[in-house]
């Protein structure tokens, strides 16, 4: 990994597909990515690796993207860590819990393409 990349852990439950080509897109830009297919997973990885950025799906197997926010959230790094929501979930009352545990953004995948996730984390990370 070169030392000027910056950290991205993506979790996406089982689209597998998808977390392939998010990866691929992120690893062409500056960035290096962590994933992870499930919630429980993607705590251990976050709090080993300490990615700039995460983005988060919210229905997954082991734990969900709510849980592991919450989770999150109570570790000293993980107050702090940028994370976006990117899920196939639309309603109102997930978007306002989500901001309520501090997430920065809430993407439905069916609303946006990979370049459009791309170019949200980089304005995020001060890089646009």
């Amino acid at each position: 990994m070169a030392e000027n990349k910056l950290k991205i852990l993506e979790i996406v439950e089982d689209e597998g597909m998808l977390l392939k080509a998010m990866a691929s897109q992120f690893d062409r830009t500056e960035f290096h990515v962590f994933t992870a297919q499930d919630g429980q997973q993607g705590l251990e990885v976050a709090l080993r690796e300490h990615p700039d950025l995460i983005l988060l799906d919210l229905l997954m197997p082991k734990m969900d993207g709510f849980h592991m926010l919450k989770q999150l959230r109570t570790d000293a790094w993980g107050k702090t860590v940028p994370v976006i929501i990117l899920t196939a979930v639309k309603g109102e009352n997930d978007v306002a819990e989500a901001i309520e545990l501090g997430a920065f953004d809430y993407l439905v995948k069916s609303d946006y393409n990979i370049s459009e996730v791309v170019k949200k984390v980089k304005q995020k990370l001060g890089m646009v």
